[in-house]
């Protein structure tokens, strides 16, 4: 494939050409907004791609990818532009930014929405919930639907209702070949099985079709924190209290520093502490009864779970994510929380320095464990936790101690690591994507691959190669 740099530019006929049937917008370096249009949410990632085509529909979408087999260039696809490692922008390449088709349509009767792929997940949330209905997505709202949904998708309801792709009934798609196909479970099903958990390697999908289910609009939701020197036993009796919890009770265990925002009172802020926060998508009064023996251990010093409405709830973490922060990640699965796994998270929980690095554990098990493995390629339905494990800056400056701290907080984990989430990797390596699928999904995936990209064309990703 061809990388242009330096001097080099793209032929201004061939861009000319792509132009006149072009109904969205071309942007180049030359343009005013070209910056503007290259960042993505990550800080960390810095690219200049070659040309920005911004689509405005299915057909814009099958030019873009014309022009880029035609000139031989790198291609990124943009929905949300949340990637953690920054797959949705290239260096000299082009970048089909999908953020202009934002689509959504409801059938409340049916319980369905249709989803165009630059929509993000409060959009979403705010279409759906408009008839008491929902779909698991993920646990900021400013994410995209459609990256979220392709590795996987884990979100405040996939306890009671399974990940996002169990609730995908069909997806359109482009083709490397410029084809749009549609993929469910009856209809090139090979394909349908990639999609859900492989990833963006098999082609562009320009419309997602999901399963809704009646959720709120009131949820007993929201956070509870303790200092961090009681995390030893917190975590102990978290252990115990949340196995069990039925499914309607999703939680995610945080270690960070206490943020400066409105709820947190000013004498907390900065403060090391560890939180429990929960979303029961069950009936208010069942929630509080599940709720209150956590509420009551030991000492928290703030407890903002109540009553809320499920929208609020979704976009709880949007101010701890922001666009722009220099992000970094590791993640890993467990089996369950050990004692040795609890003695490596209160050390390395007592050691965050930066006010913004946190430490998400979610909760898995009910319906995620028992959808059936080889329905999909979603590889991890057995773990009991997933670790993210972020260290985060909001520049450069102190960007690589908290690097350092999430890799060695990792590194700690890892006699204890079962699976891995793919949508929380970073660029870490052909063999790190192949322990994420395991041997038998990540063949069965490359024959997909072979079938739908044999060129590896959609490469920038976690990558599956055809050969």
């Amino acid at each position: 494939m061809k990388v242009l740099t330096g001097e080099q530019k793209l032929d201004q006929g061939a861009v000319s050409e792509l132009s006149a049937s072009f109904r969205g917008e071309l942007v180049g370096p030359q343009d005013s907004t070209y910056d503007e249009h290259r960042r993505v949410w990550n800080g960390s990632i810095d690219r200049s791609p070659a040309l920005i085509a911004r689509c405005a529909g299915v057909a814009d979408v099958i030019a873009a990818l014309r022009f880029a087999r035609q000139e031989e260039l790198e291609v990124a696809v943009r929905g949300g532009g949340h990637s953690y490692p920054g797959h949705s922008v290239c260096d000299g390449g082009i970048v089909i930014d999908l953020s202009k088709m934002k689509g959504i349509r409801v059938d409340p009767e049916a319980r369905t929405a249709r989803v165009q792929p630059g929509a993000l997940w409060g959009e979403l949330d705010r279409e759906t919930q408009a008839f008491g209905l929902a779909t698991t997505g993920g646990f900021v709202s400013h994410t995209g639907v459609a990256g979220l949904t392709l590795g996987g998708g884990i979100g405040w309801l996939h306890r009671k209702h399974g990940l996002t792709i169990d609730q995908l009934l069909s997806v359109d798609l482009i083709t490397a070949g410029g084809m749009l196909v549609k993929a469910s479970e009856t209809e090139n099903a090979d394909l349908f099985y990639g999609v859900r958990g492989g990833g963006g390697n098999f082609g562009i999908v320009t419309e997602f079709e999901f399963r809704l289910h009646p959720v709120g609009p009131t949820v007993l939701a929201g956070p509870i924190f303790w200092r961090m020197d009681e995390a030893p036993e917190l975590l102990r009796f978290y252990r115990d209290w949340s196995s069990e919890q039925p499914d309607e009770m999703m939680t995610i265990l945080g270690q960070r520093r206490a943020p400066a925002t409105q709820f947190v009172p000013p004498e907390l802020h900065g403060e090391l502490v560890v939180t429990v926060t929960c979303c029961y998508s069950g009936s208010v009064e069942e929630g509080e009864s599940a709720v209150r023996p956590l509420k009551a251990f030991g000492s928290p010093v703030l407890d903002a779970c109540k009553p809320k409405p499920y929208i609020a709830h979704q976009s709880t973490f949007d101010a701890a994510f922001p666009h722009g922060w220099w992000y970094y990640f590791r993640a890993c699965d467990v089996g369950e929380l050990t004692d040795d796994v609890i003695d490596v998270m209160s050390d390395y929980g007592r050691r965050i320095a930066s006010p913004i690095t946190s430490v998400a554990l979610w909760q898995m098990g009910g319906a995620v464990a028992r959808a059936g493995d080889s329905e999909t390629a979603f590889n991890g339905r057995a773990a009991g936790f997933t670790f993210n494990i972020n260290g985060n800056s909001k520049s450069e400056e102190g960007f690589e101690a908290e690097r350092a701290w999430a890799r060695a907080y990792w590194s700690a984990l890892e006699p204890y690591h079962t699976s891995v989430y793919v949508n929380f990797l970073m660029d870490e390596g052909k063999k790190r994507t192949r322990q994420a699928y395991g041997a038998e999904k990540y063949e069965r995936l490359k024959a997909i691959k072979r079938t739908y990209d044999p060129d590896n064309l959609f490469r920038l990703n976690q990558n599956i190669p055809p050969d």
